[in-house]
């Protein structure tokens, strides 16, 4: 057996555990390190249990732990697997830790440390990220593309946005000091969850974005062995989650102002025939100024206009139109319906249909009628009325798409003009960041520790996705 270049490391993530409720058992996602190398292994306790019973008779005088079985309780209950999660975790560690037993067949059998070429045949769904596979001459950075691009061009910051495939850090350009949003994505989680289409889609929606003042804005992008990067722009007022969880609810004029610039922001998307389809408040932020930015295209869909349709399941659950919910063919009028639901929810603090039961909350979007509030004014209504029509083919928007939007009564008091010139100034100036400490993972930390994204092979599942535009922002 080749013996490996030194020790594996070994971790358990938190929050990374797969939960099987029929066969009431909890599997836990075990990443290794070796060199150059990382894969996951999924075990269950069991099979904790039963290396640790394994080890404890080949090596009796170690002083191996490992969490105790629970004879009474509820094994899904979050605070025991918290802790569970955390004994396992120092127990792989400890063992990986001593040569003896890290060399041991049980344990590399365990860690599948001799099968690391056939993950996928695995009993659990394993890393498709096989970085063998993968080759540097096999990337297309596109006609403007820069293969020079690297995170360690940048200072990374702080974290300011955290999503589901990563996290989004403010960063300064070594090269000329400027500011920008950096979107990190990990690559293994996209390709194990097969999103790899919703993230080119997104690259590819923020290509067209460069020209319109309400959508965020993409520099350039690039990829290392295990990371995708967006540089964007760096957006700092916040979500207008924030906000609005802040104040509850906004006045009319100011919900009206932030609904305007959605509008034209959604109508611009529209004349290119992209679909936004998850419209929320945590996709919205502000500008330091107080303008919105959209954000976050990963559930954007092109080539839809009003006279083409898809079906795709997808959205916020609070947002999601009927059509979308009764799994019919839906066109751009969905995001109208999301419209409507956000400026609800901007006026009177909660989503239209909201309720805490998800499958009451899908059989209020579909079947109850909407809750009128005297405490909006009659255009208000008028405007909530035609945005969350369930009928989609009668929806505010279904005939003329934007033009129906903007000529609505509620938006008489906007000039549309000086609005998307930035004219008419924002009702609130903001001035918020989310703070928190940058892995170590991701940049040069101040003791110069390397990034830990080498500028190595890219898979090709995201052939075509480094991008860089022929502007002064491109890299030397």
């Amino acid at each position: 057996m080749e013996e490996q270049s030194g020790l594996p490391n070994v971790s358990i993530p938190c929050h990374n555990e797969q939960r099987d409720k029929k066969k009431r058992y909890t599997v836990y996602k075990v990443i290794v390190n070796v060199g150059q190398q990382e894969w996951f292994v999924f075990r269950r306790y069991a099979e904790f249990d039963k290396l640790y019973n394994t080890l404890k008779k080949q090596f009796p005088s170690l002083n191996l732990k490992i969490p105790a079985k629970r004879i009474f309780g509820d094994n899904f209950e979050p605070e025991f697997i918290k802790q569970r999660r955390a004994g396992l975790h120092e127990f792989i560690k400890g063992i990986v830790s001593i040569p003896e037993l890290c060399n041991n067949p049980d344990v590399r059998s365990f860690l599948l440390m001799d099968k690391k070429q056939n993950l996928q045949n695995s009993d659990a769904s394993e890393d498709e990220d096989d970085k063998s596979n993968s080759s540097s001459r096999n990337i297309n950075l596109g006609p403007s593309g820069n293969p020079h691009a690297k995170p360690t061009d940048f200072d990374f910051l702080k974290v300011v946005g955290k999503g589901s495939f990563g996290k989004v850090f403010l960063a300064k350009r070594k090269l000329d000091a400027k500011y920008y949003a950096i979107k990190v994505l990990q690559k293994k989680v996209i390709l194990n969850r097969k999103e790899q289409k919703h993230i080119m889609a997104e690259r590819n929606v923020l290509l067209k974005n460069v020209k319109h003042p309400f959508l965020v804005g993409l520099h350039y992008s690039f990829q290392t062995a295990d990371k995708l990067y967006f540089v964007l722009d760096f957006v700092n007022g916040g979500e207008l989650f924030f906000h609005l969880q802040k104040e509850r609810t906004f006045v009319e004029p100011r919900a009206r102002f932030y609904i305007a610039e959605m509008a034209s922001a959604l109508g611009y998307l529209h004349s290119l025939n992209i679909v936004y389809r998850d419209l929320k408040p945590e996709n919205i932020l502000l500008d330091h100024e107080g303008h919105i930015i959209l954000t976050d295209f990963g559930l954007c869909k092109e080539g839809i206009s009003q006279t083409d349709t898809t079906s795709t399941f997808c959205g916020t659950p609070e947002y999601l139109a009927p059509e979308v919910l009764r799994k019919q063919p839906y066109d751009n009028t969905v995001d109208w319906w999301c419209l409507g639901s956000v400026l609800y929810e901007m006026l009177f603090g909660l989503p239209p249909f909201y309720s805490r039961d998800t499958h009451e909350m899908y059989d209020n979007i579909l079947h109850k009628p909407l809750v009128i509030r005297s405490s909006a004014s009659n255009a208000a209504w008028s405007l909530l009325l035609g945005l969350l029509e369930k009928d989609g083919a009668l929806r505010l928007g279904a005939r003329d798409d934007f033009n129906e939007i903007k000529t609505h009564t509620f938006f008489s008091p906007i000039n549309w003009n000086d609005l998307e010139q930035k004219k008419i100034p924002p009702p609130f100036t903001p001035n918020v960041f989310t703070e928190e400490l940058v892995p170590n993972s991701v940049c040069w930390t101040q003791d110069h520790s390397i990034v830990n994204a080498s500028v190595m092979e890219a898979d090709d599942a995201f052939v075509g996705f480094s991008y860089a535009p022929p502007s002064d922002d491109s890299f030397l």
